[in-house]
């Protein structure tokens, strides 16, 4: 274990991620003596992000002396910004919504007029807080990100929003840092903070307008603060041919399997009422034969693709989130079509498809999640201990 490691941040990570819950573990794992554990320890417990067994009403029946992080020791805030609709809240260090709200708005609709929105929904959530610490903010864009200057750098369907500094937005709010990543990071994110996840390794696709892929190896995710995923929906098909993509190319295959082309799709129909790709889903589980069609066959056509990713990676799972997860059943079963007639035998044989854990709220828990990874990494807690 290295030097920093043994810092009373590094103490806190052992303890929040359950590699030690008293001081003989912590004594044991990074070889200092006991003192030198006992006087971190008090320093965390005097911030208030240390709670020993027993001490506290919401130690839920610990054992005395079972070490555990404080979740009431400050809160952060998530936003979740897509092509038509906005999601904020509030968690806790243990990533439970305390309080949250969901707005559509205009697709193209600029960053100059949507974040002040965004910022004014944030700071009523706030405002009922009562003075409590807000640690850090999470914030999640569709397409690629740059994590440092805290601004999209392309995402096709955010127009003029590529450059703009997303921060200065949310200083009137609070002054704590704040962290963005592109949205499918963000779901995969969710699906590994605070459970055991469904797999160590597995695939997370975001189904949505469009369709990108996040991918966890050895629990964890794999491109972690890049700012980008898998651009699964701009891989090239032979059935999309020089179908035209919002990217610019062509033959993309969200030209025959995006959310924004299956829309347009059923509007060639006659359903002019199904303008995103939510009414689309809702359409299809309502029994509409034409919507439910196009949903099973775009997952046909992932699964064409994503037979690749499982031939190479033997996933445990597949996950499946975005707009379209909200018809898991009708389209993983295009999905599973495709893919298992294509990817080998012995990847498939215990591969699993899954729901989302957080469902439509995904993307929020994973922006909750980036920020209290960020708040509670050693150097911010030391910082914060030294300030």
């Amino acid at each position: 274990m290295s030097v920093a490691d043994t810092s009373a941040g590094g103490l806190l990570t052992l303890v929040r991620t359950g590699r030690a819950s008293t001081r003989a573990d912590l004594v044991r794992l990074t070889g200092l003596s006991r003192g030198a554990v006992t006087s971190r320890l008090t320093a965390l417990s005097d911030a208030g992000l240390l709670l020993e067994g027993g001490d506290h009403a919401s130690t839920g029946g610990r054992p005395a002396g079972s070490l555990h992080l404080n979740p009431d020791a400050a809160v952060v805030l998530a936003v979740a910004v897509g092509r038509s609709r906005s999601q904020v809240g509030v968690f806790d260090l243990a990533g439970r919504e305390i309080a949250g709200d969901t707005h559509d708005h205009e697709p193209g609709t600029s960053a100059a007029d949507l974040m002040p929105s965004v910022a004014r929904r944030l700071g009523s959530l706030v405002a009922d807080l009562r003075g409590t610490r807000v640690a850090g903010v999470g914030l999640s864009l569709p397409g690629s990100v740059d994590p440092a200057k805290c601004c999209s750098i392309d995402a096709p369907v955010l127009r003029g929003w590529d450059g703009v500094d997303l921060s200065a937005f949310l200083r009137p709010v609070t002054e704590a840092p704040v962290h963005v990543d592109n949205d499918t990071a963000a779901l995969t994110r969710s699906e590994l903070f605070g459970q055991v996840p469904a797999a160590e390794t597995m695939l997370v696709v975001k189904a949505s307008t469009g369709l990108a892929l996040g991918v966890v190896a050895d629990g964890r995710l794999v491109g972690e603060g890049q700012g980008t995923t898998g651009e699964l929906g701009h891989t090239r098909v032979d059935v999309a041919g020089e179908l035209p993509c919002r990217c610019g190319a062509t033959g993309c295959l969200e030209t025959v399997a995006g959310g924004w082309a299956l829309v347009a799709a059923l509007q060639e129909q006659g359903r002019t009422d199904v303008r995103h790709v939510r009414d689309l889903v809702a359409t299809a589980l309502a029994g509409d034969p034409v919507a439910r069609r196009l949903l099973r066959g775009a997952g046909r056509q992932l699964g064409e693709v994503l037979a690749v990713a499982v031939n190479l990676l033997h996933p445990g799972a597949v996950v499946i989130g975005g707009d379209m997860g909200s018809a898991f059943d009708l389209y993983t079963a295009g999905l599973r079509e495709t893919l298992y007639a294509r990817a080998h035998p012995g990847a498939v044989r215990d591969l699993r498809f899954l729901p989302a854990t957080h469902g439509e709220a995904a993307g929020l828990h994973g922006c909750a999640a980036l920020a209290i990874d960020r708040a509670l990494e050693p150097r911010a807690v030391d910082e914060l201990l030294r300030g």
